[in-house]
């Protein structure tokens, strides 16, 4: 965050109004990112962020204000394509790859430069550059499916098609959560590459929830609330409580946030087994207990919640499943919401069975669920017929918890659930875990980000598909956390 960056604005928005409906998302924002700056835009799930970025990308149009690109007013047919032509990238949360394409497909769709004899050559090395630049080591073969990706993989290429450049060179780029999907490691070095950019010129609109990436590595952050900016300033000024004072998040104390103190084992049921496996730890979770599993991504822990789903549901396998199972997982577009249907339907697809009467859907009763569970998890939305992709990204995220919740299921799955969800959405999510647990119910936590697992009771550490150590509330440290994701068991070392 050193050195002089260019004068003059990238981009300056004025006045920017929207709304959809009665739902008023924008209300006369004003917002500027200077040549060569990184600022980060920063805000309660629902603020108004996406639909700002979405209004500067082309992808919305705003009912009212302006919008300039290098000291001209561009507003008058703004659209995404005159947004590329200026030079404007954006990476959405929720990813648009074409599954169905290999990669190098993928940087084609942006480029339609790239054609004539030798294209596919031509986005091969062009994808491929821009991966090794930005993510050294990433692993990823231009000639793969895409939608054989991981979800931190998609990321990757995603980011990556976004710096590409064929004819028209990149000015601005929008990321709106970029580390959401990331491991550690590649977050660090898109933060070095994003910095280098604009070192060189290229502005950057950062949207992270991750608050100390934001403060760290960003020149200046602007807050917003209810659709209007109302604070921010230089990121070396600020503290993570300002941040979160702007953003009217309440701290915890005042939210009445309890942390497990760890709940004794006796006269409670197992609820879920896994024996050890090649020298490691037996996995245990009790009735009324939220075990957190931990450990660099990619070291088993997707693949363990995937098989405790199906050992729920069907007899046999080393896995024992006490009672049905609910599954939440952080990639909602691929492994959550039915996109085509309403809020409501999303929450209560799972009970279907219990809200029919003769094979007939009491339609009255699937609506007083639905209204019941948006009012209890608070779900952003004034009316739950809407399309669940009309929400922001954490109110989709809470309608998947909801359907989880609202069902019978005595141990709930979460694959990474609070990705992309701002810390005031977090803190609500961790009181409704709180409360299901004290009255029974067992939860299976993986989480990609260490200061969540505070939250459990007990802490499994994964390296190599193999649980390497077993760390009570009470003993949970950081640095015991690191140690143990890189630890050889015995019989894996042998």
């Amino acid at each position: 965050m050193t050195g002089t960056r260019p004068a003059g604005d990238a981009v300056r928005l004025t006045g920017i109004a929207k709304s959809f409906g009665a739902v008023k998302a924008l209300a006369g924002v004003d917002l500027a990112v200077g040549v060569g700056e990184m600022l980060s835009v920063v805000g309660h799930n629902g603020a108004g962020k996406s639909t700002l970025m979405q209004i500067l990308a082309g992808t919305l149009r705003p009912d009212a204000g302006t919008i300039e690109a290098g000291g001209r007013d561009v507003g008058a047919g703004y659209d995404v394509r005159r947004a590329h032509a200026l030079g404007i990238r954006c990476v959405f949360q929720e990813l648009s790859l074409c599954a169905n394409l290999r990669v190098f497909e993928n940087a084609r769709v942006m480029h339609g430069s790239l054609r004539g004899p030798g294209w596919r050559r031509r986005a091969r090395r062009l994808i491929r550059s821009v991966l090794d630049d930005i993510f050294p080591g990433h692993g990823i073969d231009p000639d793969r499916p895409t939608g054989e990706l991981s979800i931190g993989e998609r990321q990757m290429v995603e980011i990556a098609r976004a710096y590409t450049v064929s004819r028209t060179p990149v000015r601005l780029v929008i990321l709106d959560e970029p580390t959401s999907s990331l491991s550690a490691t590649a977050a660090e070095q898109l933060l070095a590459y994003v910095r280098r950019a604009a070192e060189g010129g290229i502005s950057c609109v950062f949207i992270s929830h991750r608050l100390g990436e934001v403060l760290q590595h960003t020149d200046r952050v602007v807050v917003m609330r209810d659709g209007r900016v109302v604070g921010g300033g230089a990121a070396r000024d600020l503290s993570h409580e300002q941040l979160v004072g702007m953003m009217g998040v309440v701290t915890e104390e005042a939210a009445g946030v309890a942390h497990p103190a760890g709940r004794p084992e006796a006269d409670r049921p197992v609820l879920v087994e896994v024996p050890a496996a090649a020298g490691g730890i037996t996995l245990r979770a009790h009735a009324g207990e939220v075990v957190g599993l931990a450990g660099l991504d990619g070291h088993g822990q997707r693949d363990l919640l995937h098989r405790l789903f199906r050992a729920a549901h069907r007899s046999g396998g080393r896995e024992r499943v006490a009672g049905p199972a609910a599954y939440v997982s952080g990639d909602r577009q691929r492994e959550g919401v039915f996109p085509l249907w309403s809020v409501g339907h999303n929450i209560t697809v799972g009970l279907m069975g219990l809200l029919s009467r003769l094979g007939i859907l009491r339609t009255g009763e699937e609506r007083r669920v639905a209204d019941e569970w948006r009012q209890r998890i608070d779900i952003r939305t004034p009316d739950m017929g809407r399309p669940i992709l009309d929400l922001s990204g954490g109110n989709q995220q809470k309608a998947l918890i909801a359907r989880a919740l609202a069902g019978p299921a005595r141990v709930v799955l979460f694959d990474d659930p609070m990705r992309g969800v701002d810390v005031g959405t977090k803190r609500e999510l961790y009181r409704h875990v709180a409360r299901n647990a004290a009255e029974g119910r067992c939860f299976v936590w993986y989480t990609s980000e260490n200061e969540e697992l505070t939250n459990c009771d007990r802490v499994y550490v994964f390296y190599r598909g193999v649980v390497t150590d077993e760390i009570p509330r009470a003993e949970l440290t950081e640095d015991r956390v690191l140690r143990s994701s890189f630890r050889e068991v015995e019989a894996v070392a042998s």
